[in-house]
């Protein structure tokens, strides 16, 4: 690798030069990369919610709905704004009593129940379908539209709604994470680097590397929104340590070749390359871990992040070097004293008090193993969204005045006889928490001959031999009492049509929750046996992973249990995030310590001495990473005002200090009291330190 380095050196500026002019093709690819807002969205296409939802848009030409709550309203003017919104590109229909009826069937002749699902008081509802799916850019650029269209009297809510506010949220605050990001990593820098200057080519270099990452995303077709979130600030996070190495390496190299700027640079390199390649490795398979998921969010965000962690390692072994020695003379003339204390006195306190803190770990497992099986989650993304959104607060409106807090739609064959859907509808509207049924049974049942209904509205509710239904239900999203719901409906249309198909945000949410929980303990399991392998290739040890591993696997639960001793509740993926990011990025913390310990042990020292030298020069590194990765993301944590980006970056910060603690207290004190069993079961020590474990080289005390 020297004369990588090497070349390197002596082309800087056109390195410098090559990675401004990657910046444009990135620049462009992440303009046209669409950003997913739905979720739900990255379900397996073959389970029945999704193929649902495809039967729905090929035979219905119908994908995502929302419902508009019209306030004091004469029933013509309500027509008016039905017409109005069936008007607007991609409004595949509007229904609603008006629209239904052409005002030629009196209200009083239509069942009490659809009645009062439709209207209460001076306001009433209408449901909005549109031509795509829930989140497509064509459905919320109809919301959009519709906003601008309808009078202030009238409010849109539904799924669609909340995704076009997620949007333009997540727009206006994506700059604002970075911005943040940056400000307070660069804080940390200064405190923790000899340099003021140098925090800002850190900076640069890391920039070029996450505009590269997420300039490529291109060749993905799209990403979620949490996955383009999160990339930038975790991006950051995760690789300022490899900037942080090749900059200390620069500086050892230095007093070697004090005259040769180009010459220490490139030795600096070489370093670099094999120590943060082999580093970064636990980190990439912590994020591909993810994607091996069904759900495939954890494709979308393991892929991403890998990538970036890349990019980042080649912006560090080019980018930043050419920086560097483009600038030297002024980053000398910035050069200042380390203003983040030494920590000479912690790892003698450490070391006296071993046995207490492994003591305390383990009476802090109880608990924190308790916690993190226990705590709360949530699914529904705009439960944790501003209140002050359009769509939350119409959401609200529809939940307090209709008592309506989620909607199925029923796939059932359209030739099923007219007493059975009569009668089929009849068992769902009795059913628990269901607040109505809306379809040509419910419109005609016995009063009204269905050829009074216009053939353009018996076209909304009867396509290709299938009918549709629309369920009202009391029952928020992702509660027990509305999956046990979804199972009472399934079995009363099961028995009238085999095929028939239960499909919306509720069923579809419920798909999720169990998906998920397979999924992501699968995905725990392969997270902690691949980085397991990494680290006993590495250290050609059996126990050495083990400790490793229990170490961070300790934090992790210490992180995410600490959620259900303060009563919050967590976004579904949290723990598939933590579990796979927080292990990957700060086991290198218990990585670096350890390689030391075994660097003094096998070369004749004895266990104390070993383990006291490798803590004592590795602490100020531990928490100069692990005050990066927390200034990369609890600064977005606080400021964002969506939930589950806020939980996120929150936690991984929370997980970056509780990290830290773990790996300078606890791990020493497992070192010493597996040191006999570490030594027998290592590669690297020598016949007579198997036979002792205590025996000490002569020449190592000399």
């Amino acid at each position: 690798m020297i004369r990588f380095g090497e070349w390197i050196a002596k082309h800087r500026l056109a390195v410098l030069l090559t990675a401004v002019l990657l910046l444009i093709p990135s620049a462009i690819g992440f303009l046209h990369t669409r950003v997913n807002y739905d979720i739900l969205s990255y379900l397996p296409d073959d389970i029945n919610t999704m193929q649902g939802q495809e039967i729905l848009k090929e035979s219905f030409g119908k994908g995502g709905f929302s419902f508009v709550i019209t306030e004091g309203m004469q029933p013509r003017e309500v027509r008016e704004t039905a017409e109005q919104l069936k008007s607007i590109d991609h409004v595949a229909d509007v229904v609603c009593y008006e629209s239904l009826t052409d005002l030629r069937i009196p209200k009083e002749v239509l069942p009490q129940k659809l009645r009062d699902a439709f209207s209460k008081g001076d306001t009433e509802v209408m449901a909005v379908f549109f031509d795509d799916t829930t989140s497509a850019d064509a459905t919320l650029n109809a919301i959009d539209e519709m906003r601008s269209t309808v009078s202030k009297n009238c409010c849109i809510s539904g799924m669609s709604a909340v995704t076009a506010d997620m949007k333009h949220l997540t727009e206006r605050e994506s700059v604002i994470y970075a911005v943040i990001a940056v400000i307070l990593t660069s804080i940390v820098l200064i405190l923790t680097m000899d340099s003021f200057l140098i925090p800002l080519f850190f900076m640069l270099s890391i920039g070029f590397a996450v505009v590269w990452n997420l300039g490529s995303n291109f060749m993905l077709g799209e990403i979620s929104f949490i996955t383009q979130a999160l990339a930038m600030v975790l991006q950051l996070g995760v690789t300022m340590d490899y900037s942080i190495f090749l900059w200390h390496s620069y500086k050892e190299m230095q007093q070697q070749y004090p005259d040769d700027k180009n010459a220490a640079m490139a030795h600096a390199i070489s370093m670099t390359v094999s120590s943060v390649v082999s580093s970064s490795l636990t980190t990439v398979a912590g994020f591909l871990a993810m994607c091996f998921m069904s759900f495939t969010l954890g494709l979308d965000l393991g892929i991403v992040m890998a990538k970036g962690v890349v990019c980042g390692v080649i912006a560090c072994i080019t980018v930043l070097p050419a920086m560097i020695l483009m600038f030297d003379g002024a980053i000398r003339k910035t050069a200042h004293k380390v203003l983040l204390p030494e920590f000479k006195r912690i790892p003698a306190f450490i070391m006296k008090h071993a046995f207490g803190f492994m003591t305390a770990a383990v009476v802090l497992l109880i608990p924190a193993v308790f916690g993190y099986r226990n705590y709360g989650v949530y699914y529904n993304l705009d439960s944790t969204l501003p209140p002050e959104l359009d769509s939350v607060i119409a959401n609200t409106k529809l939940s307090e005045e209709y008592d309506m807090n989620s909607t199925h739609l029923l796939l059932t064959d359209a030739n099923m006889s007219r007493q059975d859907a009569v009668r089929m509808t009849a068992q769902i509207e009795a059913a628990d928490g269901v607040q109505f049924v809306l379809g040509l049974p419910s419109l005609t049942g016995a009063a009204i001959p269905e050829d009074v209904i216009p053939q353009d509205v018996q076209d909304v509710f009867r396509q290709d031999g299938r009918q549709l239904m629309l369920i009202g239900s009391e029952y928020k999203v992702a509660t027990d009492a509305v999956n046990q719901q979804i199972e009472t409906l399934n079995g009363i249309v099961q028995s009238y049509d085999k095929n028939a198909l239960l499909i919306g945000e509720a069923p579809a949410t419920k798909d999720l929750i169990e998906i998920t929980d397979r999924d992501f303990k699968i995905v725990s399991i392969l997270s902690i046996a691949v980085i397991f392998l990494i680290i006993a290739l590495n250290f050609r040890s059996v126990t050495l992973p083990v400790i490793l591993v229990s170490v961070i696997e300790l934090a992790i639960m210490i992180n995410l249990g600490t959620a259900y001793f303060t009563g919050t509740k967590l976004p579904f993926i949290a723990s598939v995030v933590i579990g796979t990011i927080q292990l990957g990025a700060t086991v290198d913390y218990a990585i670096l310590m350890t390689t030391r310990y075994r660097t003094e042990r096998s070369s004749g020292k004895d266990k104390r001495e070993a383990v006291g030298i490798a803590l004592t020069t590795s602490v100020q590194s531990v928490v100069t990473s692990a005050l990066g990765f927390f200034a990369a993301t609890v600064g977005v944590g606080v400021y964002s005002e969506i939930g589950m980006i806020s939980s996120l970056c929150m936690l991984l910060a929370r997980g970056a200090l509780i990290s830290m603690a773990v790996v300078i207290t606890v791990l020493p004190s497992m070192l010493l009291a597996f040191d006999k069993v570490i030594i027998r079961t290592s590669a690297g020590f020598s016949a007579e330190q198997k036979r002792h474990p205590v025996f000490r080289h002569r020449h190592a005390e000399a």
